[in-house]
């Protein structure tokens, strides 16, 4: 990817470590953005986030905003840039995916594992940590063939 890409998505980090939540308008990208925040990651980009090299940061008039439903758009810290290493698709209950899915595919744009979560769970920032846990190689993923 040579050309900077502009992504409907948010983005977080830990360490150095980029998730990216990908999802429609009203999925849940912003509240999840808000909680792993809460949890001690940083903001990124919230609702659009550019894409340049493998790495994330925000739209220079919307760096360090997070709209947070119900309250506004809120001023925050953020980190000006991050390189993504896995991507959280927001599905709904009834668009989850099977207890055991096949090996994460790869996003098309950004080149990374896809994950698909439910944003609504109340694991959902846990389940981030495992995703990122898993992608540095601290937890391994097993396949069907492993169990």
């Amino acid at each position: 990817m040579n050309d900077p890409v502009q992504i409907h998505a948010s983005c977080a980090a830990r360490g150095e470590q980029g998730i990216m939540l990908c999802g429609p308008s009203g999925a849940g990208k912003s509240d999840l953005l808000l909680r792993l925040i809460d949890a001690g990651y940083d903001l990124v980009a919230d609702d659009r986030v550019c894409m340049h090299a493998g790495w994330a940061s925000a739209p220079p008039a919307l760096a360090g905003l997070l709209e947070v439903r119900g309250i506004g758009i809120v001023r925050m810290p953020y980190r000006a840039r991050v390189r993504v290493v896995a991507v959280a698709r927001l599905v709904s209950p009834t668009d989850y995916p099977p207890r055991l899915p096949p090996a994460p595919k790869r996003d098309k744009v950004v080149g990374q594992p896809v994950f698909f979560l439910d944003p609504a769970q109340p694991s959902a920032v846990a389940r981030i940590g495992l995703v990122l846990d898993c992608v540095a190689g601290n937890r391994q993923l097993l396949d069907e063939r492993q169990m």
